[in-house]
């Protein structure tokens, strides 16, 4: 496992992973912008849908009622800040550069989508009879799992610090 994470721990390996990961959260996007329906959900599965929505805010529609450049100052904010955390962080820690690369690429694909929508494009929706999940996307995907695995870096190297 650590072989398949180390390249993400040198700048090169882990740019090229953002702009993959770029180029492929923008072509979904506009794919879903050209081909399905606004506000309509397309079933793929039980409990997961395709829904195209237009997410004004942040995470989970949060600081919607903003000015759109607030928010794209902000996410620039944080990608900086992860960028900067990323060079901090010692290059034993794979599983947290990673984690640091899948935030920037989140974050920048949802800049992108500032600039190219005036929005960002959200389609996937879990859901049941009685409950649904918020509309999210890739980018938004990435974020979360890059959150997580950062975690999960902390978690393991307090553990082995103990032992």
């Amino acid at each position: 496992m650590n072989a398949f994470l180390a390249p993400f721990s040198r700048p090169l390996p882990a740019a090229i992973f953002i702009v993959v990961a770029l180029l492929l959260d923008q072509a979904i996007k506009l794919a879903v912008e050209l081909y399905l329906p606004l506000h309509e959900a397309v079933p793929v599965m039980p409990m997961l849908a395709l829904y195209r929505t237009h997410n004004l805010g942040v995470a989970f529609s949060m600081l919607a009622d903003a000015h759109g450049w607030f928010i794209v100052g902000l996410r620039i904010a944080i990608v900086a800040f992860v960028m900067w955390l990323w060079g901090r962080t010692g290059p034993g820690h794979h599983i947290a550069h990673l984690g640091f690369a899948m935030i920037i690429a989140g974050a920048l694909g949802n800049i992108i989508d500032r600039f190219i929508y005036g929005h960002v494009v959200d389609y996937v929706l879990f859901y049941t009879q009685t409950w649904s999940f918020a509309v999210f996307n890739l980018a938004d995907s990435f974020i979360s799992v890059g959150a997580v695995l950062i975690l999960v870096d902390e978690i393991l190297a307090h553990r082995a610090s103990k032992a």
